[in-house]
């Protein structure tokens, strides 16, 4: 999971650590020249006979009174030579071409640019100028990796879908209406059956709504989570109106009580007019709760444009990504949760029905994050 973006993050720490590393030692070798040729006696100069008993006879006559003066301790220069050395202070120019890198490296993850942009803007403001010790410099940008990843990820804790649920209906104003929107393929059908098991496992009683009535076989495979979950599954024929069928499902949840009706609906992609304008249809005839995209983590950067359009159209409660644990690149929901208002509410982890996870932004930043 995430192994692509994971990668970018290692080689990025990986490659300004023995930047710093070898500058750091490049200036030790010259310290060390340095106090070697201090070191070393200076050659006397090659004179003539004659000319060193003048030199002699000059420097008698002019010899001053005997100094005694102490030589500097050249070791003392050394420790302190060795504790700056020990300290790495990371300048602008030393990360400016690795981070540009790093940038490119972002948007082949699946993460939009202006995103990557801002992320690595966000890294070089916290991480230049700062004086670090040689030894902690991986730990320390790790750290500046987990914080800015943290700035954007912590914006997407969403709503409780469940609570809201068990609100209503302790309230007396069910059922708790939640329409499902999202492109085909992306998992919707099975996410919403994970839901079902979710509000039943918190004592709810739901309905199915089966309005994909657009796709072959979509009834087919409601009707079938609906049997293995033991709920009440209302259905139509193909072509007929997915709004009545929905409005029959909410009826039906009100004449028997039951708390939460899950609306299916069909597939439909953003350019879509038609589908679009009878997706609001549904919206304006069902007044749900909560509206909720359905989306594949590993659907690249066009999710990201995806969320705005059905945002723009309708006003969306929530996202839920499914299959993270095939997603190797990751950097989807870094995308979504710092362009769209919407929150990601659950992240799909498999085909059970408990392969429903909440978001939480510690875990994709662990996943994200090397160890150091």
């Amino acid at each position: 999971m995430f192994e692509g973006l994971k990668k970018k993050f290692s080689d990025l720490v990986g490659s300004i650590v023995n930047k710093e590393e070898t500058k750091a030692e490049e200036e030790k070798k010259i310290e060390q020249k340095v106090e070697e040729i201090k070191e070393q006696p200076r050659p006397e100069p090659i004179i003539t006979h004659k000319a060193e008993e003048a030199k002699k006879h000059v420097e008698e006559k002019a010899k001053p009174p005997e100094i005694i003066t102490e030589k500097p301790k050249l070791s003392v220069i050394s420790k302190i030579k060795s504790v700056v050395i020990g300290k790495v202070t990371v300048k602008e120019s030393d990360v400016d071409e690795l981070l540009e890198k790093f940038k490119l490296s972002l948007v082949e993850a699946d993460v939009n640019y202006e995103v990557a942009e801002r992320l690595v803007d966000d890294m070089k403001g916290k991480m230049v100028g700062q004086t670090v010790s040689s030894s902690e410099l991986a730990h320390y940008i790790n750290g500046i990796v987990s914080a800015s990843l943290y700035d954007i990820l912590n914006k997407g804790s969403g709503t409780d879908m469940v609570k809201l649920a068990l609100s209503k209906k302790s309230s007396n104003q069910g059922p708790f209406k939640i329409l499902f929107i999202g492109p085909n393929g992306a998992g919707k059908t099975t996410t919403i059956a994970k839901i079902t098991k979710m509000m039943i496992d918190n004592g709810m009683t739901c309905v199915m709504s089966a309005s994909d009535t657009f796709r072959a076989a979509a009834i087919e495979q409601t009707v079938h989570h609906a049997e293995k979950l033991n709920v009440k599954v209302i259905k139509g024929n193909y072509g007929s109106d997915p709004a009545s069928i929905a409005f029959d499902a909410i009826s039906y949840a009100k004449a028997h009580g039951a708390d939460v009706v899950l609306i299916d609906s069909a597939g439909r992609q953003d350019t879509n007019k038609s589908l679009m304008e009878e997706m609001r249809k549904m919206v304006r005839v069902t007044s749900p709760d909560m509206k909720v995209f359905i989306g594949e983590s590993v659907t690249g950067s066009a999710i990201l444009n995806q969320v705005r359009e059905f945002n723009d159209a309708i006003k969306l409660d929530g996202i839920i990504l499914t299959k993270l644990d095939v997603d190797a690149k990751g950097g989807n929901t870094i995308s979504i949760l710092s362009s769209s208002p919407v929150p990601i509410l659950y992240f799909g982890m498999g085909e059970k029905y408990t392969d429903l996870m909440p978001y939480k932004p510690d875990f994709i930043i662990k996943n994200i994050v090397p160890a150091s």
